[in-house]
């Protein structure tokens, strides 16, 4: 069954399709939802109904679609009543999916080196956005994910070199590698070919090892917990580089209704209360980061 709102959000009961468990809580679900794989864009989320008694549903990032399949793919961690309840559910069951939900990320042609960061639970939209850019040939994008528990892949080294890596710094993610995209693994947790230090850190030694010329083609995207957030933010003012951050906050109706995600963000005419789940959950870093 599919339920239209607004004429772009649609409603689908999704067959799950796959349920893997990784170390720390992780998650990836893969769903049977074709409207939604069809719609989807990078930064867009989904909101789903965890258990047929949980009347409140729960915002996840989407991380991969197949259009043509009409597979939709989320990465998430159980830590609350909710995601502990959908990490039980199994294949072959059906769960309520709502989507494609919120404004995504919008990349430019003139930025050809587009860098991605994503932090923890943040590293969905990154992957959805590398795929996207990956199928364009203008843009070389980069990207550097961080987590203080094990990925939820098994890293493996890096066929490609990338300017300003700090020694041993080697480890990035097998889906970008087969896809052509450089990436690199940032923690503080010591594990294996990783930088031993924060995202931030990791993108400011790529962007120093850049001409100026090169560093005036980059544009930033980011998503992950707020002090990631801020902290790239800063980082991308300091170079004068555009960026774009996805926001996470809790929220009930997810369609704008309850207004119970609202963040202040600096508008043109002073500061207002924006709703992350259809003013965002995309916005200028700068806006939402002011100094």
């Amino acid at each position: 069954m599919t339920a239209f709102h607004r004429d772009t959000i649609f409603v689908e009961d999704a067959e799950v399709l796959e349920h893997k468990a990784f170390a720390g809580a992780q998650y990836v679900l893969r769903v049977r939802a074709p409207q939604i794989a069809v719609r989807a864009r990078a930064g867009s989320f989904a909101h789903l109904t965890c258990d047929p008694l949980l009347a409140m549903r729960r915002p996840l990032s989407i991380m991969r679609v197949d259009p043509d399949a009409g597979w939709v793919e989320f990465l998430y961690k159980a830590v609350g009543a909710g995601t502990t309840l959908l990490a039980q559910r199994k294949i072959g069951e059906s769960l309520s999916v709502m989507g494609p939900i919120g404004q995504p990320f919008t990349a430019h042609p003139e930025r050809r080196r587009p860098l991605l960061i994503g932090g923890g639970v943040g590293i969905p939209p990154m992957v959805f956005l590398a795929d996207a850019l990956r199928r364009d040939p203008q843009y070389a994008p980069f990207v550097i994910m961080g987590s203080e528990v094990p990925f939820p892949f098994e890293p493996r080294p890096s066929r490609f070199m990338v300017p300003g890596m700090p020694e041993g710094t080697i480890a990035a993610m097998p889906l970008l590698e087969d896809w052509g995209t450089a990436s690199r693994l940032a923690s503080l947790q010591g594990y294996a070919g990783c930088f031993e230090g924060y995202v931030s850190d990791l993108a400011r030694h790529w962007l120093e090892a850049l001409d100026e010329a090169a560093r005036k083609e980059v544009e930033v995207f980011a998503c992950g917990p707020h002090p990631m957030l801020e902290a790239v933010a800063h980082l991308a003012c300091a170079y004068g580089l555009p960026c774009q951050v996805s926001l996470e906050e809790f929220m009930a109706c997810a369609v704008g209704g309850c207004a119970g995600c609202v963040v202040e963000v600096q508008t043109d005419d002073g500061p207002a209360m924006k709703r992350v789940c259809v003013d965002g959950p995309v916005f200028d870093a700068q806006r939402v980061f002011a100094r």
